[in-house]
C-alpha cells in the first residue's frame, strides 16, 4: 500500500437501478488483473447491486449466481477472462484480520472488489479505483463518485466516454456483454436492448506510434496497420456498396474512436465446421464472395464519410518488400532458435534471405487489387438467411492493403486455425479460377504461382509468429496450429517456382525437426 495522494475524480448523478447495472457492465469491460475496486456507501446504497452486475458482466454470464460474501467475507469467481474476488468487510473487527482472508497478499493475478474498504485502514493499492455510492433520497436514485490511480482512472474515463457515445446513439439502456476481441488493442462489447435489438460497440482509440523498428518507422506504419477507425469506416462502406456483408454502421465518433456496428451474430466459420459437407458449403460460399469482391473492382481511394469532406479519404497502402521481408524473418528470428537451440548462423540466414528475394519480387510484380488481409475462419460469419455472397459476413478488414489478389484466396483455403483438406482446397481453387477465367486479364497459371508463393510466405511467417507469441507474449495456445502450417508450407513448396526454397527447407528442416514439440 502507498500513502494516499490526490487522484483524478469523476461524478455521475441520477442513476436508477437499471443505470447502475449498465454502469457496472461497462466498467467490467475495462478492469483487468491487478485492479482493486473499493466500493464505499451506506447499507442499502447499492454496492451489492453494482458488484453483482459487474461480476456477471465480467464472466459474460447474466445468469451467474453471485453469492453475497457477507458471512464468508470473500467469494471468488473463475471465468475465461480471469479471476475476480468479491470481499465484504463489514464484519471485519480489525485491519489485521484482512490477511487471514488473503487481502494481505499481492493481488496482481486477480481483480478485487471490496465492500467496506475503510475497514482496511489508510493507504491504497497501485491500481485502485474508489467508488463512492450515495443514496440521494429520491426513489432509487444514486450518485457515483470515482477517484482512482492514474492508469486505472484513464481506463474509467475511456469507458465513461463510451457511455456518453451510447447515450447519444440511443443505446444507453442496452445490456452490455464483453466480447473476445482480436490481437489488437481494439475492444468489443455486445449490446442488447429491451426490444431485442442488437449491436456491437467497437472501442478503438487512436494508437500512438510504437518503438522504431526499421527505416525510422514503427511496425504499425511499416505493416500499414490501421491506427484509428477511419480505415475501417471507409472500407466498410465500400464493401457494403459492393453488396457484401460487412456490418452496417449504426453510429460513429471518428475522433474518439467509437463505432456502433450491426451485430452479425456468432456463427463464426471456425465454430461451424461440424462435418466435411457443412465446411465445404461455407468455404464454397466464401470463395464465391471473393469472386464477387474481385469483380467489384473497388477503387483504391475512398471517402471515409460521404457528405463529410472534413473526414477525408482513405487510400489502400501498397504491399512492399519491407513488410514481406520482416514477415519472412520471423522464422529465422524465433522458430529456428527455438528448434535448434541457437541463433540461425549468418551464412544460413544470408542464403535464406537470398532465396526469398526473387519470391518477394514475384509477389510484388503480380497484378494488384484489394487484399482484405485476414479472410479466414475467425473473421467470417455464416448468415444463411441472406442470399448469394451476402451469406458470408466479413469483419476485421481495417488493415486492407493493395497487393496480389491471390492472397485472400490463399488465406481462406489454407486457414491457419482450421484444417482445410487438400481435396477441398484443390476443388475450391479450381472453382475460383474457373469463375475468373471469363474475365479478361486473368492468367490462371500466374495466379496459381502467386497463390503458392504467398502461401509459402504466410506459413513461414506463422511458424515464427506462433513461437514469438509464446516466448515474448506468453500466449501458448497458438502452438497447436504449428503442424497444420507446416503441412500448408509443404503443399506450397511443391510448386516448381519454389523449388530452390523447397531444397533449403528440406536441408535445414527435415521431417523430424518439423515435428519438434514446442511447449511453454
Amino acid at each position: 500500500m502507498e500513502p494516499h495522494t490526490t487522484h483524478p475524480t469523476r461524478r455521475l448523478t441520477d442513476l436508477d437501478e437499471s443505470a447502475v447495472e449498465r454502469l457496472a457492465e461497462l466498467l467490467a469491460l475495462g478492469v483487468k488483473a491487478g485492479d482493486t475496486l473499493a466500493l464505499h456507501g451506506d447499507l442499502g446504497a447499492g454496492k451489492t447491486t453494482f458488484a453483482r452486475a459487474l461480476i456477471r458482466a465480467f464472466a459474460s454470464d447474466p445468469l451467474l449466481e453471485v453469492v453475497s460474501p457477507t458471512f464468508s467475507l470473500v467469494q471468488a469467481y473463475e471465468c475465461a477472462r480471469g479471476r475476480i474476488e468479491h470481499y465484504d468487510l463489514y464484519r471485519l473487527q480489525d485491519a489485521s484480520e484482512a490477511e487471514e482472508i488473503g487481502l494481505g497478499e499481492a493481488g496482481t493475478n486477480v481483480i478485487r472488489m471490496i465492500e467496506w474498504p475503510e475497514r482496511l485502514g489508510a493507504g491504497r493499492s497501485s491500481s485502485r479505483l474508489d467508488v463512492r455510492i450515495e443514496d440521494t433520497g429520491l426513489a432509487s436514485q444514486r450518485t457515483f463518485n470515482f477517484e482512482g490511480s492514474d492508469a486505472l482512472f484513464a481506463r474509467l474515463e475511456r469507458l465513461l466516454d463510451a457511455r456518453a457515445f451510447l447515450h447519444a446513439a440511443g443505446w444507453a439502456q442496452a445490456s452490455i456483454t464483453y466480447m473476445q476481441g482480436d490481437a489488437s488493442t481494439r475492444a468489443y462489447a455486445r449490446l442488447i436492448r429491451d426490444d431485442d435489438a442488437r449491436a456491437i460497440l467497437m472501442d478503438a482509440p487512436r494508437q500512438p506510434d510504437g518503438p522504431v523498428l526499421r527505416d525510422g518507422k514503427p511496425y504499425s506504419r511499416i505493416a500499414h496497420l490501421a491506427e484509428d477507425v477511419k480505415p475501417f469506416v471507409a472500407i466498410d462502406r465500400a464493401l457494403r456498396g459492393a453488396g457484401l456483408s460487412a456490418p452496417a454502421l449504426l453510429a460513429e465518433d471518428l475522433d474518439a474512436g467509437f463505432l456502433l456496428l450491426e451485430d452479425l451474430g456468432d456463427r463464426v466459420f471456425g465454430r461451424e465446421t461440424d462435418g466435411a459437407v457443412h465446411q465445404a458449403r461455407l468455404w464454397t460460399a466464401a470463395i464465391d464472395m471473393l469472386v464477387t469482391f474481385r469483380q467489384a473492382n473497388l477503387p483504391m481511394t475512398m471517402p471515409v464519410a460521404p457528405g463529410n469532406r472534413a473526414a477525408g479519404t482513405h487510400t489502400l497502402a501498397p504491399l512492399d518488400a519491407t513488410i514481406l521481408g520482416i514477415e519472412v524473418a520471423l522464422l529465422a528470428d524465433w522458430h529456428w532458435p527455438e528448434v535448434m537451440g541457437a541463433p540461425m548462423p549468418a551464412d544460413v540466414r544470408a542464403e535464406f534471405e537470398a532465396l526469398w528475394q526473387p519470391v518477394i519480387a514475384l509477389l510484388l510484380a503480380a497484378p494488384k487489387g484489394w487484399i482484405l488481409r485476414d479472410v479466414h475462419s475467425p473473421n467470417l460469419l455464416w448468415l444463411p438467411e441472406r442470399h448469394g455472397p451476402a451469406r458470408v459476413g466479413i469483419i476485421d478488414f481495417q488493415d486492407a492493403i493493395a497487393g496480389p489478389w491471390a492472397h485472400d484466396v490463399m488465406s481462406l483455403l489454407q486457414d491457419a486455425r482450421v484444417d482445410v483438406a487438400p481435396d477441398l482446397e484443390t476443388r475450391l481453387l479450381a472453382r475460383y479460377c474457373e469463375q475468373m477465367s471469363a474475365h479478361s486479364g486473368f492468367d490462371e497459371a500466374s495466379f496459381r504461382t502467386t497463390y503458392a508463393a504467398y502461401g509459402a510466405l504466410r506459413a513461414t511467417r506463422l511458424l515464427g509468429l506462433f513461437v514469438r507469441l509464446l516466448r515474448r507474449d506468453g500466449k501458448p495456445d497458438y502452438l497447436a496450429h504449428l503442424p497444420r502450417n507446416w503441412r500448408y508450407l509443404e503443399r506450397n513448396l511443391r510448386h516448381p517456382a519454389l523449388n530452390p526454397l523447397e531444397k533449403w527447407y528440406a536441408r535445414h528442416f527435415p521431417p523430424n525437426l518439423r515435428g519438434t514439440v514446442i511447449g511453454p
